[in-house]
């Protein structure tokens, strides 16, 4: 197969991998709001393709590698793809310990989500779908758009365990709850930051060119020191 072929067929894999990904983080997300087992479950569950085809794009990778491409942009287009993978591998397992907290803790969870929280997980969901959409069409605007989301999801995090060490202390909340609210919002975390990886990686893909988080923002793109 040419490799203009075989690139184009792993890169679809890729996408709809990426689309197994998002379903699955939003059935987990919908399970902490809904304390429902059966998307926890059918988030777990869902794991098992993804880690299938994930080990499946990852070795349809290497054959690439060995056809002899010169170009930069074909180089980097397969860098892109394995890294890319890996980071999607990342965020479902991420979703997985979000449903795994509903399945094996849900009478902690028994009260509504804080407002916040809401915002934040679902931020988080957008920022996922967003990552794979600009792999998807190769959109270095989505990209960016990602990237500047990521302070706000961490001002987020911010307001959402200020606010419940605050009311742990004044015994407005359970320390169960607070504990698992806490946990939760970690693998929330990491979900955007590996969408901020993919983010950075589209732009690498299409421009060659790296962005660094600095305290003040992302940098603009440049070309790699």
């Amino acid at each position: 197969m040419p490799f203009e072929d075989a690139h184009a067929a792993i890169r679809s894999d890729l996408v709809r991998q990426g689309e197994r990904v998002q379903s699955l983080l939003l059935s987990a997300v919908e399970a902490w709001f809904d304390l429902d087992e059966d998307k926890a479950n059918a988030a777990v569950l869902a794991d098992d393709e993804i880690d299938r085809i994930d080990v499946e794009i990852e070795r349809a990778s290497v054959p690439l590698l060995a056809m002899g491409e010169t170009d930069h942009a074909s180089i980097r287009s397969i860098l892109t793809v394995v890294k890319l993978n890996n980071e999607l591998e990342r965020i479902a397992d991420c979703g997985v310990n979000i449903a795994e907290i509903v399945l094996h803790h849900r009478d902690d969870l028994d009260r509504a989500p804080d407002p916040a929280f809401r915002v934040m997980a679902n931020s988080v969901v957008g920022m996922t779908r967003d990552a794979v959409r600009s792999f998807a069409d190769l959109n270095e605007g989505l990209a960016g758009q990602v990237l500047a989301f990521d302070d706000t999801v961490d001002r987020f995090r911010n307001e959402i365990l200020l606010s419940a060490e605050q009311k742990v202390a004044a015994s407005e909340m359970p320390v169960r709850y607070a504990f698992r609210l806490r946990s939760t919002v970690a693998q929330l975390e990491r979900v955007a930051d590996h969408s901020t990886n993919i983010a950075e990686q589209v732009i690498y893909l299409r421009t060659g060119k790296t962005v660094r988080h600095l305290p003040d923002g992302w940098t603009s793109p440049t070309d790699p020191a």
